[in-house]
């Protein structure tokens, strides 16, 4: 079973910038994602890769961009202009058989990365 692990996420004030990383155990064919959930409030799509295509969430769209290496085997998000709006654990996705920010379409789950964002 592939395993998903994320890091990056950190602490920064509004208008800064993050990486989020997530490693994977083993070589990705499938379509993968990143999601967020903020405290009180439902898992939500940030962004999704799949053979190279991308498709963002409104929210993020032109600010979050998204990427795979394949030589190592790593999902990334490059998040800028960030807000306090933005605050929340970020998880990576994988297993997905087509472009979705929907998290039914994913059977394999990172354990998340806290990103906050002060004002």
């Amino acid at each position: 079973q592939v395993q998903l692990v994320e890091s990056g996420g950190a602490s920064v004030q509004a208008g800064g910038s993050l990486r989020l990383s997530c490693a994977s155990s083993g070589a990705q064919r499938t379509c993968m994602a990143w999601f967020r959930q903020a405290p009180g409030k439902e898992r939500e799509g940030v962004a999704t890769i799949c053979q190279q295509s991308t498709f963002y969430a409104n929210s993020v769209e032109g600010r979050f961009s998204i990427s795979f290496d394949n030589s190592k085997n790593t999902l990334y998000l490059q998040m800028n202009s960030l807000g306090p709006e933005d605050t929340a654990m970020y998880y990576c996705a994988a297993g997905g058989l087509l472009r979705s920010l929907e998290i039914w379409a994913y059977h394999i789950w990172g354990k998340g990365t806290q990103v906050t964002v002060s004002s």
